[in-house]
């Protein structure tokens, strides 16, 4: 009697601890269910460009940036509310992954840093102005890393990987290298709601599925495209103090203020990992082709190709996370690098300028 009292007791235990996992998990999906049904509180900047292109529920939707630019615009087939809170939950994960702008109960829905390593990181320092980066007038930019240009090139060949990827692995493959960080489920509302977000771009530019248009992805600068004076470390690290410290830090750690990140970091553990294709150590023409494309900010296309390169890959030896591919002894070292290089380098820096100090006086 006593071992059958034990064997009941204990299976009730279980039963128990099963049910309550399961109500748990009831209650974390209300939890969600009520999130997607509230009202989404816009960045600054995907208000104004949601706005600008007239993002509404409705049974027909006509792009004003069609009307704009070329006097007319197809009737499309409209949107849901349901679609529309997806679309600008969507935008919120590009312009502000992390959620540092994110008020109350809003902060779970679209904040990603459960996927991310380090506070920095955020998907429009690559993909800029939310993903779709234009000039004064409406123009977009070559190799500008366009989202709804990404979106209409869906399954698309990677010579990276040699694989046929869809929008939503592309993503994943920002978040494990890009981000340094995790690998969200394929079927995780982050996914769905920036795939919802991109194609609603894709349509308000009428961008074709298939077609392949020059602001989709970066441009890139092999070196062959510069007078083969080989990527210098030096140059490069001279080139980087004057024309990319100032905004992104003597070390590369990037600037901070009020809590908020300013310009990100390219070195030091706020920045993309070994394995991210922006590491010129990984592909030596991405990151180029980025820097001469997009920076400084205000003075775009002002560095030419061979400085450019010898930038990327100075900031290629700085101390990084290590990714996936290293292995545990790589990811050791580059730990122990970033914890000794910058005392070090700060103390070199302030020995320099005690040198300038003096020789000026």
């Amino acid at each position: 009697m006593g071992v059958l009292s034990a064997k009941l007791l204990r299976f009730a235990l279980l039963v128990c601890g099963l049910g309550g996992l399961y109500l748990l998990a009831v209650q974390k999906h209300e939890d969600r269910d009520r999130v997607r049904l509230a009202e989404v509180e816009l960045t600054p900047t995907c208000k104004a460009k949601l706005d600008a292109y007239g993002l509404s529920a409705g049974s027909t939707y006509r792009s004003p940036y069609l009307v704009r630019v070329g006097g007319a615009a197809p009737a499309m087939e409209g949107y849901s509310e349901e679609d529309v809170r997806a679309i600008q939950r969507g935008c919120n994960v590009i312009d502000d992954l992390q959620g540092h702008m994110a008020q109350g109960g809003h902060a779970e829905r679209w904040n990603a840093q459960r996927f991310v390593r380090g506070s920095h990181t955020t998907c429009t320092h690559c993909h800029q102005d939310a993903g779709d980066k234009q000039d004064a007038e409406g123009n977009r930019l070559k190799g500008s890393n366009n989202l709804g240009a990404s979106w209409v090139m869906a399954d698309m060949y990677d010579r990276f990987t040699g694989l046929i990827l869809s929008h939503e692995l592309r993503q994943m493959q920002c978040y494990i290298n890009s981000s340094n960080g995790f690998k969200p489920n394929i079927a995780d509302d982050l996914l769905r709601d920036v795939t919802a977000y991109s194609r609603f771009i894709a349509a308000a530019l009428d961008l074709k599925i298939g077609n392949r248009y020059p602001e989709q992805g970066m441009d890139e600068i092999p070196s062959a495209a510069t007078g083969r004076r080989g990527d210098d470390y030096v140059r490069g690290a001279f080139t980087y103090r004057e024309r990319c410290a100032s905004c992104h830090g003597p070390q590369g750690f990037g600037l901070v203020t009020d809590g908020r990140v300013v310009y990100p970091a390219v070195a030091g553990r706020n920045s993309f990992s070994l394995d991210s294709r922006m590491n010129f150590a990984a592909v030596n023409t991405i990151m180029p082709g980025f820097i001469c494309r997009n920076m400084p900010p205000g003075a775009e296309g002002s560095l030419d190709a061979q400085q450019c390169r010898d930038i990327a890959y100075f900031l290629s030896t700085l101390p990084r996370p290590a990714g996936d591919l290293q292995g545990p002894l790589a990811a050791v070292w580059q730990q122990l690098m970033m914890i000794v290089m910058p005392p070090l380098t700060a103390y070199a820096d302030s020995l320099q300028r005690s040198d300038v100090s003096r020789a000026s006086h």
